[in-house]
């Protein structure tokens, strides 16, 4: 072990060594899910126990509910959390309803028409009443409506009415038009479950999963009977206690689960224009996103999974029934298992941990930041100047001999921030630093790596980019303007002062010392280097059965870097969506000649973004091509 003279840390003891070589650090409240804790020991990850770790000593807190402010503001670089603060504006029902009445105000009822009306009783029952007399003076007279409590998930508390006199609630509800003309597989209702993984608010990045779920009531859809739920609801909560859940039905086989893999051949038998639906989908998550996307505080090292909920009618228009904050990761079904498994994979896939996330977490758990003298121990010689790739089978998987770990080289913290290696890389920050995955891992390695690769910390390398996350999330980096807008609720960092020399009698501040957490405020303007930086940066297009949805183009890209344009990047979905509408591709074409409507779809540089919902998704502008053809 390498200790830099004058600092009195003890010798590391063979446990030591041992915690030290250990992989990345998870945290699970209320010892769940149990999915997540069984796809990271796969993958090599320690579990926290308060009785090992200190408080502050995990990479990663995974929990279902609100994480606090505070604990917000007291993330270290290399801690992630799986909730961005203030989400609660789409995942509450009743808010969800607010924010796209307003978004319909502001931009139009053409782009925002994927809500069914809705009131929020009992403040808008007046309102309703007004509705409900007008529908019932027109030809609609069979408009039937769903009540659903705003706080309750799971189904619970939801009822199907059509006379006034059926609706009894005693507390806040949502009334939303019941959609009464589902589309339908053999006679069954179903809704689409789709796994939407928001990595960075700033600037917007979306992720959607391939695979999702399709669920299905367990008994035949009936309008006359409305008080059946077993036939009106897809909620698998509610239709596993039913009859028929385990029997067989008509196509739809037992239970009430599909894979999103089987509803596409599904599609395929259906006389259906396939890319303007997946195009519609998509364009429900992006719109809806849109409505919080501004006023979600900046925060790094934050990542979201949430649920969509689609419904498709029988004239394949999908419709928004509501977003679900921490999508149940149980395994009720066989489809259960093969969708969450992959999908909980490619998620940790997509937050790229790097080999820089575990040194820090041993640096700090080893307190070799103590004195600005110390340098970080390293148990084994650096080998050349470019730091060993580390692989998931350097973890302790098993008994036997503990593999030889591969550490970072030691820290003069006394001279610059650069790593300490031969003099001719000292100038060039080190880009081998991606941890390749480990067994469980399905994403693209290459393809991460090329888009989103991870050097050193910047205090590591010597890199003046001080607003960029320390851990690999590059695309939340964030640009002046966006400190600004965030105001207290920022959680970016200062890089903490580690060049102040020793001299007799100086005794160094504790904060000269101690990894910076990253909430500290920036003020001081990006340099010219650190816009550089970003605006060549790309998100990676695909990670697993993850595609990026947003931004789909140099366009959106640009109008999400700084302070969203949400102007612009409806006008951009309202363009991509347009082409894809039979008669509207022959109107372009005669405009535009195909590599006009190419460079036009890729914003005139390499920026391909595939296409999400078709099983081997192509490249968007090859999907203008062949609607132009």
């Amino acid at each position: 072990m390498v200790v830099h003279p004058g600092s009195s840390s003890p010798p590391l003891s063979a446990a030591s060594r041992r915690h030290m070589a250990a992989a990345l650090v998870f945290r699970l409240h209320d010892r769940g899910p149990e999915l997540v804790r069984e796809v990271l020991l796969e993958r090599g990850w320690e579990e926290y126990d308060s009785q090992d770790h200190e408080d502050q000593d995990w990479n990663l807190y995974w929990r279902g509910s609100t994480f606090s402010s505070l604990e917000y503001r007291n993330l270290l670089p290399w801690q992630r959390l799986n909730h961005h603060p203030k989400t609660v504006g789409i995942t509450r029902k009743d808010f969800l309803v607010r924010n796209l009445r307003r978004m319909r105000a502001t931009c139009g009822s053409s782009l925002y028409d994927f809500s069914p009306t809705a009131f929020i009783l009992p403040n808008d029952y007046t309102r309703f009443l007004a509705e409900h007399e007008n529908l019932h003076l027109s030809r609609e007279r069979s408009a039937y409506w769903i009540c659903k409590p705003v706080d309750l998930s799971r189904g619970r508390g939801i009822f199907i009415f059509q006379d006034l006199k059926d609706l009894v609630y005693d507390g806040p509800v949502i009334l939303q038009r019941y959609i009464s003309d589902p589309l339908l597989v053999s006679g069954y209702k179903f809704d689409l479950r789709i796994y939407v993984c928001v990595k960075s608010f700033h600037p917007l990045t979306v992720y959607i999963h391939q695979e999702g779920l399709v669920r299905f009531a367990t008994e035949k859809y009936d309008l006359s009977s409305l008080r059946n739920l077993y036939a009106h609801l897809t909620n698998t909560s509610i239709n596993k206690l039913g009859p028929f859940y385990t029997a067989y039905k008509e196509r739809v086989g037992p239970g009430c689960k599909w894979t999103m893999n089987r509803f596409r051949h599904f599609l395929q038998s259906q006389d259906v224009n396939e890319l303007l639906l997946w195009q519609r989908i998509n364009n429900i998550v992006t719109l809806t996103l849109l409505t919080i996307a501004p006023s979600v505080p900046l925060c790094a090292n934050c990542v979201e999974l949430f649920g969509f909920d689609v419904l498709i009618d029988g004239r394949f228009k999908p419709w928004l029934l509501e977003v679900n904050y921490s999508p149940a990761l149980t395994l009720d079904c066989q489809a259960d298992f093969v969708v969450k498994k992959a999908l909980v994979s490619d998620l940790i896939d997509l937050m790229n941990y790097s080999a820089s996330d575990s040194l820090r977490q041993r640096a700090y758990q080893n307190r070799q930041y103590r004195r600005p003298g110390a340098s970080v121990p390293i148990l084994s010689k650096y080998p050349g100047t470019k730091c060993q790739k580390m692989t998931g089978t350097d973890q302790r998987l098993g008994p036997g001999p503990l593999p030889r770990p591969r550490l970072l080289p030691p820290v003069d913290l006394n001279r610059t921030h650069n790593v300490v290696t031969s003099s001719s890389s000292r100038t060039q920050p080190d880009k081998t630093l991606n941890l390749i995955p480990g067994p469980g891992s399905r994403s693209n390695v290459s393809a991460v790596n090329s888009h989103g690769g991870a050097g050193l910390a910047p205090w590591l390398r010597g890199d003046r980019c001080r607003h960029r996350s320390e851990v690999t999330h590059h695309d939340t980096c964030e640009t002046g303007a966006a400190l600004k807008i965030s105001g207290d609720t920022d959680i970016s960092y200062r890089t903490p002062d580690l060049q102040q020399r020793r001299r007799p009698g100086f005794e160094p501040s504790r904060l000269t010392w101690k990894l910076p957490r990253i909430n500290s405020m920036e003020t001081e303007a990006p340099s010219d280097r650190t816009t550089g930086l970003r605006e060549q940066h790309v998100p990676p297009v695909r990670v697993g059965d993850f595609i990026r949805t947003f931004p789909f183009n140099r366009a959106t890209r640009k109008a999400s870097q700084h302070t969203l344009d949400v102007k612009k990047v409806l006008q951009e979905l309202q363009r991509l969506t347009n082409q894809l509408v039979p008669g509207q591709s022959e109107k372009t074409s005669s405009r535009r000649t195909e590599e006009e409507l190419k460079k036009k779809s890729e914003g005139g540089e390499k920026f391909e973004s595939l296409f999400w919902g078709l099983k081997d998704p192509p490249f968007i502008s090859q999907c203008l091509r062949h609607q132009v053809n």
